[in-house]
């Protein structure tokens, strides 16, 4: 899958850095051209990897939604590091207990009045 992402990116003309994740989350850190919304690459990044998932006989699909966050080029290092470690992060706690946390670290609260869904 992540190759797949990265192909996927690539041909859009975007510039994956690092990619990573477990088997209920991936974090992508990308290189978006100014002339392209998150939005839509992320659109395009889910339906041409779920077909190519379900063209290989597996059943598959993304959750609803996505988070997207800019990073700054001084934390860049950081960020590849912390995706290239997502399997031994999250065997000392969960995706949903570390965005939670994360959330609230930045007093964020999502549109739903509720952290996670």
């Amino acid at each position: 899958m992540h190759a797949c992402l990265a192909a996927i990116a690539r041909e859009m003309g975007v510039e994956v850095r690092a990619i990573g994740g477990t088997g209920d989350h991936v974090h992508l850190l990308m290189w978006v051209p100014p002339r392209m919304a998150v939005a839509n690459i992320v659109r395009t990044l889910k339906a041409d990897s779920s077909k190519w998932m379900n063209e290989e006989d597996h059943l598959f699909a993304w959750q609803q939604g996505y988070r997207a966050f800019s990073v700054s080029v001084s934390n860049l290092k950081a960020v590849e590091q912390y995706i290239a470690r997502q399997e031994e992060h999250h065997r000392k706690r969960s995706y949903a207990e570390e965005f939670r946390e994360f959330l609230k670290k930045h007093g964020i609260e999502t549109a739903s009045g509720r952290e996670m869904e």
